[in-house]
């Protein structure tokens, strides 16, 4: 597959990372924590990954899978591309291990345990999509827990939402190397999306990380 991203200006001022744990730097005191309703918080952070370009190219050449699932009474092709790696299963860049590191170090004590698996998502253009959910398959649904999200390639808009309604619809503007993480109670108090776009964009690449028995 050929991107078609514009290289992250960060990455070109700062050149390649010589070794994996400069990928990422400490999370502490960078973070920008924005307090929702019900209990949720993201914490935002762009251009968190240096050396991202590689990272991109590298996700974009693994085996990712093309699911369909079905909606009403029909079976229909997911909007997107999918890749899930297990607790035991290795990253497939460094850099994505030495950010789940310091994911694991920094929210150590908020979170109570570990980010232990990544799933990841391939936008392939402006027509795949995510529609509106919270992930709550799992412990999340009666549980608060930790989502923590990881972009890469073209930028793309992730939405939120309160479930209760009555609050306008936030958007956080996902680039290049940008990193949020939905905490509290986000995932069952609020839903998020990706919408699709008519705009000529290039592939996206969605990294999650989460806990033992979130999905």
């Amino acid at each position: 597959m050929t991107s078609t991203y514009q290289p992250s200006l960060l990455d070109l001022m700062a050149g390649p990372a010589s070794e994996p744990g400069e990928a990422v730097q400490s999370l502490t005191g960078h973070l920008t924590r924005h307090q929702l309703t019900a209990g949720a918080w993201v914490d935002v952070l762009p251009g968190w990954l240096h050396g991202s370009d590689a990272v991109f190219e590298t996700l974009l050449g693994i085996d990712w899978r093309a699911e369909r699932r079905r909606m009403y009474d029909d079976v229909v092709d997911v909007p997107r591309l999918l890749r899930w790696f297990g607790p035991r299963e290795p990253l497939p860049h460094p850099a994505l291990t030495a950010a789940k590191a310091e994911l694991n170090r920094h929210y150590a004590d908020e979170l109570g345990e570990d980010f232990v698996t990544a799933g990841m998502c391939l936008y392939r253009d402006g027509r795949d999509s995510v529609a509106w959910h919270g992930d709550t398959i799992g412990r999340s649904a009666t549980e608060d827990t930790m989502v923590a999200i990881v972009s890469f390639g073209s930028p793309r808009n992730l939405l939120l939402r309160p479930r209760a309604g009555g609050h306008e619809t936030l958007r956080f503007p996902l680039g290049h190397g940008d990193l949020i993480v939905m905490g509290g109670s986000c995932q069952r108090t609020w839903e998020h999306a990706v919408p699709k776009t008519a705009k000529p964009v290039g592939p996206r690449v969605s990294v999650q990380f989460r806990p033992h028995g979130v999905a």
